[in-house]
């Protein structure tokens, strides 16, 4: 399916927010809308691993969203680099921003996605890394339907935002939704305690969710660098896929 790509600014208490679209175009069917994704970004931003991630996802017929996550740090169309430098800015940024600040940012994503003509209004949201917590924090909003998380750090640490001290795992029986949640193994960011953690309280919960391990590194999906795992990225993948497609058509 051809993909078009756009942006917008979308107002937030904190400032505007730039944010990358990704929209299926079926010229057969120049009116057709579809359903609406929020994809969340690793710390860097909108890397060109993570755009190749937006357009195969709007290529199975969802309109992407990709937010810049720290808008309020950094001019618009700023990307850290995958170096020492990139980190430390995304780490720092990570716990300098509120979680009311994250918390807002959500809503005002997915609110900018469901008034879009092109979208049906039926809300999933996806992330990577950083952007696994955020996603995963998207969840406990009722609009959202579905959740892909891949390797969500600092959910099972409860340290996101600042005074690193979130209430993630506090609220998870606020999710209504359901989640996918996928890690690699041999991740440090999420070690096996950690993981416990956060699958013990899905399922005190009651959460409809469903979990992966695979032998991986961090960061499997980024399409670049020597942890890339092209076979573990196309089953992840594939079961996000099979997620979406059962809950927002």
């Amino acid at each position: 399916m051809i993909v078009r790509d756009s942006s917008l600014d979308i107002a937030t208490p904190t400032g505007p927010m730039r944010t990358y679209l990704y929209t299926p175009h079926d010229p057969h069917r120049p009116d057709a809308t579809f359903p609406g994704l929020v994809l969340y970004s690793e710390i860097f931003q909108q890397t060109p691993p993570v755009r190749r991630l937006a357009v195969q996802f709007a290529s199975l017929g969802y309109v992407v969203a990709v937010p810049e996550v720290y808008h309020e740090h950094e001019p618009a169309g700023t990307v850290l680099g995958y170096d020492d430098a990139g980190k430390e800015k995304g780490n720092r940024y990570k716990v300098e921003t509120r979680l009311t600040t994250y918390d807002a940012d959500a809503k005002a994503v997915l609110s900018a996605l469901a008034g879009l003509p092109q979208c049906t209004g039926k809300l999933g949201v996806v992330g990577i890394c950083l952007g696994g917590h955020l996603a995963f924090r998207a969840a406990l909003l009722p609009d959202v339907r579905a959740a892909a998380c891949f390797y969500p750090t600092d959910i099972h640490s409860a340290t996101l935002g600042l005074g690193q001290k979130d209430d993630t795992l506090q609220r998870v029986g606020e999710i209504r939704g359901e989640v996918l949640l996928v890690f690699g193994r041999q991740d440090p960011h999420v070690p096996a305690a950690g993981r416990r953690t956060i699958y013990e309280a899905l399922d005190a919960a009651g959460v409809w969710f469903t979990w992966h391990e695979f032998n991986a590194a961090h960061a499997f999906l980024r399409d670049e660098g020597e942890r890339y795992d092209p076979a573990v990225a196309r089953l992840a993948l594939s079961l996000a896929a099979d997620l979406f497609q059962r809950t927002l058509g």
